[in-house]
């Protein structure tokens, strides 16, 4: 085993904590000390449980914990505090790396393969550990012997040219002869266990390739470039399937938080302003020092809340969250209404019942809701005037209204006198637009013209949408 010099491990410590504070993770200095105590107790001899130490003693929430991996593996490498039996090195790179011609044999292919089946059946992670470090050095590499700046590394590549989603049936093969009683269903159950076990390889491949890449170009630089965000800084627009599902996760906690700061806000406003007659009677028994100032009391009612959603394909992620967001903490208000459109206008609040999927919940709106006319493209004037129509008594003094949608209305009348009748009747009325502000004057978006009528604000992930929410939102 080898240890780091202490130089070095300040300087790998310092730069872990200034990669996640980079991705938004609050990292104080009273925890880096603590980490560097972890690291003075723990040593280098196992890395995982480093890792382990590590991430207890920088994290406040088990939220970030996907970040900390990836940085982890970029500042504290295979090489750093590992046992030589897992930081073995990689067998060479054939003479021959170009990929075989069709019909032409691989071997080091089949045999990297054939390892990989058996680790994946054994479960055996440090085996997959060291498979990640073989498979990039035999087919990860790209560049070589052209440009100097073009030499990097590939997981892509290298997985592309492994194909490990293939193995699925060479595993439950050997999986099934090790247990011949299995019945069809506990196929089934081993089948999605394979699949795990694939994905899990797949991400110490992309590590592995993290890892080879930041050695050319520089930790720092690649923990800013190439770790994945924690949910709650996804962008909305760009996050994927499996981003999305990560983040409708993240709505009953970030729903928690925010109710508890509503009612906080709620019970010192109900304490309302200082009465100076009352608090200079009280302080006649202190000498006239207004040490117990009186306040004049007012019990102010939960306000109303009616969201106006576009739930077309660009920004469908962004409405689901957020609907999904105020269902969570509906207790807030009292009374939530919930319209959707694409063009053509619709309540959907019995839509949204608890329990249901929500990932399913914007197809249900599509498929069940009149929120498409006779073309399937966002139309807002046409939205905005519909709802100005025949839906107008949802808005009144104690509401506040909520636009979510990137005002990208196909070059059609935005219909700014339905918004500005909306407006007139709702107690507050906010747009929160997932585009950065820099792209409202681009293209088919009225954005610009809208934000003349009310007031527009950028929410582009759900960090941002919480602060929107608990800082709008009256009380």
């Amino acid at each position: 085993m080898t240890a780091a010099a202490p130089a070095d491990t300040a300087a790998r410590l310092t730069g872990l904590v200034r990669a996640l504070r980079g991705h938004g993770l609050p990292i104080g200095p009273a925890e880096t000390v603590d980490a560097a105590a972890v690291l003075d107790v723990l040593g280098f001899a196992d890395r995982e449980q480093m890792r382990a130490g590590l991430a207890a003693a920088l994290l406040r929430s088990e939220g970030g914990r996907t970040v900390f991996d990836a940085a982890f593996d970029l500042f504290f490498p295979l090489g750093v505090g590992t046992p030589e039996a897992v930081r073995a090195d990689p067998p060479p790179v054939p003479d021959d790396p170009e990929p075989p011609r069709f019909g032409r044999p691989d071997p080091l292919r089949e045999q990297l393969r054939e390892r990989l089946a058996a680790a994946l059946a054994a479960d055996d992670r440090a085996a997959q550990a060291r498979l990640a470090g073989e498979v990039m050095e035999a087919f990860g590499r790209y560049g070589v012997g052209g440009s100097p700046g073009s030499d990097g590394w590939s997981a892509q590549q290298a997985l592309g040219r492994l194909a490990p989603e293939t193995l699925l049936a060479r595993v439950l093969a050997a999986l099934r002869e090790a247990n011949p009683g299995a019945v069809d269903l506990a196929d089934r159950v081993l089948a999605d266990e394979i699949r795990r076990r694939i994905r899990e390889f797949r991400a110490m491949t992309a590590g592995e390739a993290r890892r080879r890449v930041a050695e050319l170009r520089g930790p720092e630089r690649i923990a800013e470039r190439a770790v994945a965000p924690t949910a709650d800084l996804v962008d909305f627009l760009y996050a994927g399937r499996t981003q999305l599902a990560e983040l409708r996760r993240t709505v009953h906690p970030l729903a928690r938080k925010l109710a508890t700061r509503l009612a906080a806000r709620r019970r010192r406003a109900a304490r309302g302003e200082i009465d100076l007659r009352r608090t200079l009677r009280r302080s006649l028994s202190t000498g006239g020092v207004p040490l117990r100032p009186a306040y004049r009391l007012r019990r102010p009612a939960r306000p109303e809340l009616v969201l106006l959603c576009d739930v077309s394909g660009s920004v469908a992620g962004f409405a689901d969250f957020t609907m999904l967001l105020v269902q969570a903490m509906s207790e807030q208000f009292s009374k939530v209404r919930v319209f959707a459109f694409v063009n053509r206008t619709a309540e959907v609040t019995g839509l949204l019942r608890a329990g249901d999927d929500p990932a399913r919940l914007a197809a249900r709106i599509l498929a069940e809701a009149k929120v498409t006319g006779y073309h399937g493209n966002s139309d807002y004037g046409s939205a905005l005037g519909e709802f100005a129509e025949r839906h107008l008594d949802a808005v009144g003094p104690r509401t506040c209204v909520l636009v979510l949608g990137d005002a990208r209305n196909n070059n059609r009348d935005p219909n700014l006198d339905a918004l500005r009748r909306i407006d007139a009747r709702a107690r507050r009325m906010f747009w929160l637009n997932p585009e950065q502000p820099s792209l409202w004057p681009t293209g088919d978006s009225a954005a610009l013209a809208y934000a003349g009528v009310v007031e527009m604000h950028s929410c582009r992930n759900a960090r941002r949408l919480g602060e929107l929410i608990a800082r709008l939102l009256p009380v």
